[in-house]
């Protein structure tokens, strides 16, 4: 995965469409020439220019700038040449005494509403302002008129510059009505403030996107099985870093294998030896996006043993919860177990699955080993204290036992499962907000990546605008940054409605 300045390369070459053409290194003397010094290391010449002009490190220091200030004979003709204003303005400059409503009805409702203001209304050097005081009378501050033209230079200052601080309605809206007053002023404000592209950048929506829940449940041992790769752990005497999970999705029976890297041929070597030899070919294999899994060696063995192969959306683990829901228990358990030195982690595996496959799991009510071979295993407590077991009388016997008791274990299992399903369905989409996007709508994509050399509590986590290319399902939806970017598959957890304007722009 590239990260710091080769990933913002790669970023912003995707906004083009262009093709790599070789040039010979021979035909490169143009590029060559401008990037190296035609004189020797020694050179008198380049020293003293060098002293000269001061080759130190420079400290350069932002500073705040601001734009020529309005002349009250600016502010006076913005003012004349706005519909609204211009009426109220006019007679003023004529004349103290208020129109009446007869004079006044066939203006705008802007003029109107400015006209009940008449008495707060007065003229400074030919502008328009309003002075507003406070109800017991101890404050006084003057509002300028604003006319309509001047309304975005205003609100950039107040809420997008340094001094603004892009901070949200109220502070925006008592800064600004400190010092202007126009007609909706605070509509204005709260439709600038939702629109700004700097803060849905950072910020992102006070409320997140979230979908329904999408059930996937199964009735056979083996139909559909997740495998994760958990680490890196400390590096053990064996040499062993990570540790491959695998699970069943009906029996929940688990396999925690110690690798020691998580390359392509380790994990698809594993997967044969450990489960596929021993339990046969499954129907679904599911993952996470890892480059591992989705690599041309593991998508060639799939497809060679007929495996139909999913994995989650990119960034939403929620899509594989039970295997990373197996993780948690196993570092649970090798944090219990484990060394000070925390090298001999991958001892302690086997045991632990014996201990896991021998406990009853919450969704199926029986315990892995249960589920898969119609028995109870022994455990050395069994040894210790003694259990009466009883012995078939044939294999035949034993045979039909066991066919009758996975039968009955798995009929109990399929309705816990079913009944654990709903019960986490219906917690689930208590939460939900219900949207739904179609094709063509504008949305924010929440990416937290981390860059090398950059603080991620100060970098922006929502991009946009991606726009939605075609809705797969009801939570899965394929968007794209531009028509010249590869598309991508996002869970609508991840997306939220994009409406703001880039006011740096203005």
């Amino acid at each position: 995965e590239p990260e710091g300045q080769i990933a913002r390369w790669i970023q912003r070459l995707q906004e083009y469409d262009f093709e790599i053409q070789h040039r010979k290194g021979t035909s490169h003397g143009n590029a060559d020439a401008l990037s190296r010094r035609p004189c020797k290391e020694s050179c008198k010449h380049c020293t003293n220019a060098e002293k000269k002009f001061g080759m130190e490190t420079d400290i350069s220091v932002k500073v705040l700038t601001t734009e020529d200030a309005w002349s009250s004979s600016e502010v006076q003709m913005a003012q004349l040449e706005d519909p609204a204003i211009r009426p109220i303005l006019e007679r003023k400059l004529n004349s103290e005494d208020r129109p009446s409503w007869q004079e006044i009805a066939p203006e705008s409702p802007a003029t109107k509403r400015y006209w009940t203001l008449w008495d707060s209304l007065q003229l400074k050097d030919g502008v328009l302002y309003r002075k507003w005081e406070s109800d017991d009378g101890s404050s006084c501050r003057w509002q300028l008129i604003l006319p309509k033209s001047r309304i975005q230079e205003v609100l950039l200052e107040t809420h997008g510059s340094a001094s603004g601080g892009h901070f949200g309605v109220m502070k925006t809206l008592s800064k600004t009505r400190e010092r202007f007053y126009w007609d909706r002023l605070r509509a204005d404000v709260e439709k600038w403030c939702r629109e700004c592209h700097a803060c849905g950048a950072r910020k992102g929506p006070k409320t997140r996107t979230k979908g329904r829940l999408h059930r996937y449940n199964v009735g056979a041992p083996f139909e559909r099985m997740a495998l994760d790769i958990l680490g890196p752990l400390p590096v053990t005497t064996k040499g062993n870093r990570y540790v491959l999970v695998l699970m069943d999705y009906f029996t929940k029976w688990p396999e925690a294998i110690p690798i020691p890297d998580q390359e392509a041929s380790t994990v698809a070597e594993e997967l044969v030896r450990a489960w596929i030899s021993r339990y046969g070919v499954p129907m679904i294999l599911h993952s996470d996006q890892g480059t591992n899994f989705n690599s041309a060696l593991f998508t060639e063995l799939c497809k060679l043993l007929g495996i139909l192969k999913t994995r989650t959306t990119a960034l939403h683990p929620e899509s594989d919860g039970m295997v990373e829901r197996f993780n948690r228990t196993i570092l649970n358990h090798l944090s219990l177990f484990v060394s000070k030195n925390q090298t001999d982690w991958d001892t302690h595996l086997p045991l632990f699955l014996l201990a896991y496959r021998s406990a009853d799991h919450e969704a199926t009510g029986c315990t892995p080993a249960d589920m898969l071979f119609g028995r109870i295993l022994r455990l050395p407590c069994d040894i210790l204290f003694g259990r009466p077991s009883g012995t078939p009388s044939s294999p035949n016997e034993y045979l039909n036992n066991l066919e009758a008791r996975l039968e009955s274990v798995h009929v109990f299992a399929r309705e816990r499962i079913k009944l654990a399903s709903e019960r986490m369905k219906t917690r689930y989409d208590s939460g939900a907000t219900g949207h739904h996007f179609k094709e063509v709508d504008q949305v924010w994509m929440y990416n937290p990546k981390r860059r090398r050399g950059l603080s991620p509590k100060l970098q922006q986590n929502w991009e946009g605008p991606y726009t939605i290319v075609k809705k797969l399902n009801d939570v899965i939806y394929r968007v794209q940054r531009s028509p010249n970017v590869k598309p991508k598959v996002i869970h609508i957890n991840r997306l939220t409605p994009y409406r703001a304007t880039d006011h740096s722009s203005v």
